[in-house]
């Protein structure tokens, strides 16, 4: 009875997963040993693929063994890499596997870019393949029997998983044979087949006739059930395949049937219940005949029947000589009962044996979008902490410029260079000045221009596909199915626009850096004089050395000292908060094993109280004590400017010394500006042409699809029956110039609306007899004829072409008021109006006849004339 039913394999294209793979590692991941191995893991992922789907497998455990790796390996890195249209935009093809094509077409195909649609059809392939290696084994073996059942429920489990997650995986409308309806009856026919080899290995252990009776009425309740829903599905009797499969379903039922009621019959010979045995063996013997007499070709059941029929005979000969039992009818009889051994294979990776994570050390991206967010989380508080102290720095520094600090101090003798003014002045000049200024000012324009020429040609690649997108899902609405560019960039736009709000900020930044370097222009230049010039540039005062031995001078001296002492602890401050590192990986990790997701933002938070409190503390303390001495200086300096003899000079002296170190402190912090406004366009840069990347990868990939879509439409279309409309030819509804030359045959000619007729007069001779012609009403008759009477002799034209076997064209209608309807034969219609796909035949004239009416220049159609279609041209712009 054996007549397994296998399923074929679906077929993909090629996929380099090497170039976009490999451009995620080395863009997300440092250079070093680490990328070296995502680099590597990713060639052998490729290789893999190759190796599953790139040849033909063997019926063997050796090649599901490869479509099983490659299965767990994309399971494994579906979280590690963000698969998506509009991020790491992989498009995979793959072909309708019971979609055998047409002369016209290929087989019907899906293009998705979706790591999902993937898995799918590669979960496909395992099923399908070890549906194969089991009906290549050897039922009259024990282990073939034990391989057989394992591969069949492995082969359900498949599908039924396929089954569930199809339409979220694909999020669209899937082929067919992927299709819910499709692989569940796959899964419900794989697993009636596993409960037959139970059966079969039950029988051939000889069990118990009661065991063996529930073990085939469960596979022919699987069979039965897996026939119906073939029936119940509307798209899958069209496949050559199901047609083919239908047959095996439906004997399949029934012989298990018979045999479920052949070994309950010989329980009931057991039992000695005779009648039911007998009328069990008739119902085994009625099933088993119409096996045999409609699917004789699919399974044979000659051995079946014949061990039935013996069975019956023995039974009826001793009921009626010997036991004289009433044979119940079989809606009477008892059911027999069902024993299931069999279900479905759960689909829990990893399904291979030999497996091993060839990304194992790669995060997934759950843990690094979380990393980034922490990351940020991070930044902000280090950014928060060190704003502070720099802010309180210049504060600092703003109070002692406007109070002369300490500069009037170290000026008690009034006409010399203070101490504090010639270090600040040296340090400038060491620095560059101002040609340091304005080489750092004239480079941001250049680094400016560069970011925004890499971010508007990163946005006018998404504008250009956007544009053909939206020309070809206008020219073929409905049969462009694809995701609309517009909704697939929004994302990448809302990126690109993040990235134009910071240039705009960065260029106010970079206006009020100038603005400040403006207004202190001349006092920087100052200081960047020679010690004897910025001497005499500084007004002289009178002495007052009266105030370098007196109390006040020495409390200002010593807060001056506490104060360089706490911004000193405020530079240590900032280079340890800068330094503190944890990983915060294995926490996440951690919370995603545990609860199956991340709750990022109290892990974040938590963590960065614990590294960041105490530095909190510390600065907030530091700023207290600033405050504090800063109060102090006020103090003291109001006692020393009442000591001091103030006169215009000394005023005047002492303004110059604010602006120097005004100057000086703008100076440190214009260049510090600069320098941060530099690197930050540098840095912007990096992410800009990750940004230029990634919108190059997914026009790429959508151009891809693009063409692949196109080449489909283009073969559809080509597949669909073309039945073009024919206009009126002009030179049939314009009279034409009498030509010279016999008239031709009669013809019927239609206008746009059927019941008006126009019909030639007829002047040759006489053809075969036909009834009178009809009465036409003024509208339908033709008051000036085309043509005129012939002048020559009548000829006896053969006709253009013999009369085909069957009517060809449109019907001829009836003639109002006219009995019966003569069909006129093709002989006399030399143009078979309506079939546009047969060979114009040429009106045969005798010697010396006139070409038929006008006849046109060598190698011209008539005018008006229908020509034939032309070749099939692309439906979508060249590129």
């Amino acid at each position: 009875m054996a007549s397994f039913i296998s399923v074929p394999l679906k077929k993909s294209s090629e996929v380099d997963l090497v170039k976009p793979l490999s451009k995620f590692v080395t863009a997300s991941y440092p250079e070093g040993e680490e990328q070296s191995e995502y680099l590597r893991a990713v060639e052998e992922l490729n290789k893999l693929r190759k190796s599953a789907l790139g040849r033909p497998l063997d019926k063997h455990e050796s090649s599901l063994e490869i479509l099983l790796r490659y299965y767990d390996q994309l399971c494994s890195i579906e979280p590690k890499f963000p698969f998506s249209e509009n991020q790491l935009c992989l498009t995979f093809t793959w072909k309708d596997a019971f979609d055998k094509g047409s002369l016209f077409g290929g087989s019907v195909k899906l293009s998705l870019a979706s790591l999902g649609y993937e898995k799918t059809c590669v979960l496909f392939n395992c099923a399908a393949l070890a549906s194969q290696i089991a009906t290549e084994q050897n039922i009259d073996n024990d282990e073939c029997l034990k391989a057989a059942a394992k591969y069949y429920q492995l082969a359900s489990g498949a599908f039924s998983h396929i089954k569930d997650t199809v339409l979220s995986a694909l999020n669209r409308e899937p082929t067919m044979d992927i299709c819910p309806e499709t692989v569940g009856t796959l899964s419900t026919i794989m697993l009636a087949q596993a409960q037959e080899v139970f059966f079969l290995k039950a029988t051939s252990d000889r069990m118990k006739d009661a065991v063996i009776a529930k073990l085939a009425n469960q596979a022919a309740d699987y069979y039965g059930e897996a026939f119906k829903q073939c029936q119940y599905k509307d798209n899958l009797p069209k496949y050559f395949y199901f047609q083919e499969v239908l047959p095996v379903l439906a004997a399949k039922h029934s012989v298990l049937q018979a045999n479920a009621e052949l070994h309950q019959s010989i329980l009931a010979k057991q039992k000695k219940r005779f009648g039911e045995e007998i009328a069990r063996l008739q119902h085994a013997a009625e099933l088993v005949k119409t096996v045999a007499s409609r699917y004789d070709e699919y399974v044979s059941v000659k051995d079946l029947t014949d061990k039935i029929n013996r069975a019956l005979t023995a039974a009826k000969k001793d009921n009626d000589f010997i036991y004289h039992d009433r044979v119940p009818e079989v809606k009477d009889l008892e059911h027999i009962g069902k024993a299931a051994l069999v279900k479905a294979t759960a689909i829990a990776p990893p399904l291979s044996q030999k497996y091993t994570d060839l990304f194992e050390k790669m995060v997934p991206m759950a843990v690094q979008q979380s990393m980034g967010i922490y990351g940020q989380r991070k930044a902000e508080t280090v950014n928060k902490l060190v704003g502070m102290m720099r802010e309180a720095t210049n504060l600092c520094n703003g109070v002692l410029a406007s109070l002369n600090l300490p500069a009037a101090l170290e000026d008690l003798s009034g006409d010399s260079i203070p101490q504090s003014i010639a270090e600040k002045s040296r340090m400038i000049v060491e620095q560059g000045g101002l040609q340091n200024i304005d080489k750092l000012i004239k480079d941001l324009p250049e680094l400016l221009t560069r970011n925004r020429e890499i971010l508007d040609e990163s946005l006018k690649m998404l504008d250009d596909e956007e544009t053909t997108d939206n020309e070809l899902r206008t020219k073929f609405n409905q049969r462009w199915s694809r995701t609309p560019s517009g909704d697939l960039y929004k994302p990448l736009r809302a990126e690109g626009n993040g990235f134009r709000n910071i240039l705009d900020k960065a260029v106010h930044a970079d206006q009020v850096v100038k603005d400040r370097y403006n207004a202190q222009c001349n006092m920087i230049a100052l200081l960047c004089k020679p010690e004897n010039e910025l001497n005499a540039a500084i007004p002289s005062a009178n002495p007052t050395k009266t105030l370098q031995g007196s109390e006040v001078v020495n409390v200002l001296r010593s807060l001056l000292a506490q104060l360089d002492e706490v911004k000193k602890e405020r530079e240590t401050l900032e280079g340890e908060i800068k330094s503190v590192t944890f990983d915060m990986s294995t926490t996440f990790l951690k919370a995603l094993a545990q609860d199956g997701a991340i709750n990022e933002e109290q892990l974040s938070l938590s963590q960065l109280n614990q590294s960041y409190g105490s530095y909190n503390q510390k600065v907030s303390a530091n700023l207290s004590k600033q405050e504090e001495l800063l109060g102090q200086v006020q103090t003291a300096h109001q006692e020393f400017s009442t000591l001091k003899q103030s006169n215009n000079e000394a005023n005047q002296r002492e303004e110059v010394l604010k602006k120097l170190a005004s100057a000086h402190d703008s100076y440190v912090e214009i260049c510090n500006n600069l320098r941060e406004g530099t690197k930050f366009y540098n840095d912007l840069t990096e992410h800009l042409v990750k940004f230029q990347t990634k919108c190059s990868d997914i026009v790429f990939a959508r151009k891809t699809e693009r063409d692949e879509l196109l080449k489909d439409l283009q073969q559809s279309i080509a597949r669909e029956p073309s039945a073009p409309a024919f206009n009126v030819p002009a030179y049939q509804t314009t009279p034409a110039a009498p030509a010279p030359g016999p008239t031709p045959a009669p013809r019927t000619v239609y206008s746009q609306q059927p019941q008006q007729v126009q019909q030639q007069p007829q002047q040759k001779p006489q053809p075969p007899s036909r009834p009178p012609p009809p009465s036409f009403t003024p509208q339908a008759a033709a008051a000036n004829p085309t043509n005129p009477a012939p002048t020559g002799p009548p000829t006896n034209n053969p006709p253009p072409m013999a009369p085909p076997s069957q009517a060809q064209g449109p019907p001829y209608p009836t003639y109002q008021g006219y009995q019966g309807f003569y069909q006129m034969p093709m002989g006399y219609n030399p143009y078979a109006y309506g079939q546009y796909n047969m060979p114009y035949m040429p009106y045969q004239a005798t010697p010396g006849q006139g070409g038929y009416p006008g006849a046109p220049p060598a190698g011209q159609p008539y005018p008006g004339y229908p020509q034939q279609p032309p070749q099939q041209q692309p439906y979508y712009p060249q590129q």
